[in-house]
């Protein structure tokens, strides 16, 4: 499964003089500096949140979430589910375009979704569409597309056969793997047609009109939106820096107006002024055992120190951002349809934090001043603030635990491969949702390749009859069970739930920050403008 990281990375060459000298955006324009260049716009392949921004504001699913991040009606205007819940039949809307003028099909999105799940293509995002019939086995080769659960009726009918009834399947149906691409643009050229602003062929609110490398991408408004009439802006700008200091300055200086992650350090400056906002972020960061590496492997030991992490003094002293200490897997902020209770507050705190316990842990594995720890290293990717924390752990463990705990910093790419390799015995990670429910959480550690090397049957029942199960309560009962085994087996430490700082200049208005980590700038507005 593949693992989606809080921190985009790559490497981008900066060239202010693309951005102006000191020139105001344009009237009618939004200007948001991106943290990186996105690598391609295809839906399908791409990960990296921005990647995902750019996405969202020139393609659309089958629905697109609202305010309240509940998915509505886009290019469907309609659907049916069937009693037992395994069945959608969606009704796309009439006079659906692409952006060149070819009309929209339901074949369109039997091919795209189609393709995602190619073993030829290898999308990383396959996995998000294993709830659909035959799916997971077409992408292992043990089945046909023709057998997948998707089938074009007609030009305007999409009908979908689920696996198991899946609670959150309309909100799936907004992630970007399951955005339509044009088949006939995608086909004629396969390897360019995602990185080229002249072969960017939209669905969604914008359409590019020009991508500088390195630099910028530049959008209009997309007239051939179904929707047309409620976008306000007619362009979008997004400049490219991954320097947080560049991407402030570009704001406060006028030559941008929106930005994510200023440097911590700025954050009561920017307070002030009025330019510093905080939106939620669907995720959490967390330290993971290796549940196989000695002297992990010793349930006692991972309590032990899991039970010596002081997390209010982490979050107060090195993180900062305010960010909310976690005592639990799953964050707040998902909500029950049925209940409308937090799915957090229901389940309350699971994690202990007790220095006598973590001792007494540490003399159940056996270990004493005359059978001391065997040395403990934490890997942990290259940023400040893993660093940071990685030495508050280092001081904890030492303090509470008589633990000799050493550093290791790695590369982001290495370390991603060193982490899904199970070359370690502690880490630090982070998983953002993938769609507004419990089970993009739960999902992690039911996966046989989780980096934590953790497998257990009971755990892994519960998950599924979460997902088998047509029955609101008792999904929510079988997911709070699971979450509760992760922390009797001591899986992981959460650490603190993560949010999304920003600076944003106070007259754009409308856009909606996704608790999933992306803005949608369909509705924004200029405050100036709105009539």
């Amino acid at each position: 499964m593949m693992k989606r990281i809080l921190a985009a990375v790559g490497l981008v060459l900066l060239l202010l003089a693309c951005w102006g000298c000191g020139a105001a955006p344009r009237p009618d324009t939004v200007s948001y500096v991106l943290e990186a260049e996105p690598s391609r716009l295809d839906p399908a392949m791409t990960t990296a949140l921005p990647e995902s921004n750019v996405e969202l504001q020139i393609f659309e699913g089958l629905t697109r979430l609202d305010g309240h991040d509940v998915p509505q009606p886009a290019l469907a205007a309609s659907w049916q589910i069937s009693p037992d819940g395994k069945v959608y039949t969606f009704y796309l809307r009439d006079g659906i375009c692409w952006s060149d003028g070819t009309p929209i099909t339901a074949q369109d999105i039997e091919y795209s979704w189609k393709r995602v799940l190619n073993p030829d293509v290898a999308s990383e995002n396959a996995y998000m569409m294993f709830c659909i019939d035959k799916a997971e086995a077409y992408f292992k080769r043990q089945a046909r597309a023709d057998e997948v659960g998707v089938t074009a009726l007609d030009d305007k009918t999409l009908q979908v056969r689920l696996t198991n009834p899946t609670a959150y399947f309309l909100n799936l149906t907004a992630f970007h793997c399951y955005y339509p691409v044009p088949k006939h643009v995608v086909e004629a050229r396969p390897d360019t047609w995602a990185a080229d602003a002249e072969t960017m062929v939209c669905s969604g609110p914008y359409k590019i009109t020009a991508w500088n490398h390195s630099s910028q991408i530049d959008m209009v408004k997309n007239d051939a939106y179904w929707d047309a009439g409620a976008v306000v802006l007619d362009r979008l700008e997004f400049p490219i820096s991954d320097s947080q200091a560049t991407r402030l300055t570009l704001v406060e200086s006028g030559q941008a107006n929106m930005t994510v992650e200023p440097p911590p350090s700025e954050q009561e400056r920017l307070e002030a002024l009025g330019l510093y906002k905080i939106a939620p972020y669907l995720g959490s960061y967390y330290y993971v055992f290796n549940v196989q590496k000695p002297p992990f492997d010793d349930v006692n030991v991972r309590r032990a120190f899991a039970a010596a992490v002081r997390r209010e003094e982490l979050v107060r002293y090195v993180v900062r951002a305010q960010k909310e200490a976690a005592y639990a897997w799953v964050p707040p902020g998902i909500a029950d349809e049925e209940t409308g209770r937090d799915f957090r507050e229901e389940g309350g705190d699971l994690a202990v934090e007790d220095e006598a316990a973590a001792r007494a842990y540490l003399k159940a594995a056996g270990y004493d001043e005359d059978h001391p720890l065997p040395e403990v290293t934490i890997l942990f990717n290259t940023n400040e603030m893993h660093k940071a924390i990685a030495e508050a752990m280092q001081s904890m463990w030492k303090d509470a635990l008589g633990a000799d705990v050493f550093l290791a910093n790695q590369e982001s790419k290495v370390f991603l491969a060193t982490r899904s390799q199970g070359d370690y015995q502690i880490a630090r990670a982070s998983w953002i949702a993938d769609y507004v429910d419990p089970m993009t959480f739960l999902d992690v550690f039911a996966d046989r390749d989780n980096d934590a090397r953790y497998y257990n049957v009971i755990y892994n029942n519960l998950v599924q009859a979460a997902k088998e199960t047509n029955d609101p309560a008792l999904r929510r009962q079988y997911m709070h069970e699971a979450e509760q085994i992760l922390f009797d087996d001591c899986v992981i430490i959460p650490i603190y739930y993560t949010t999304q700082p920003y600076v944003v200049q106070p007259y754009v208005k409308g856009y909606h920050w996704s608790p999933l980590g992306v803005v949608d700038f369909k509705r924004a507005y200029l405050e100036d403008q709105k009539g």
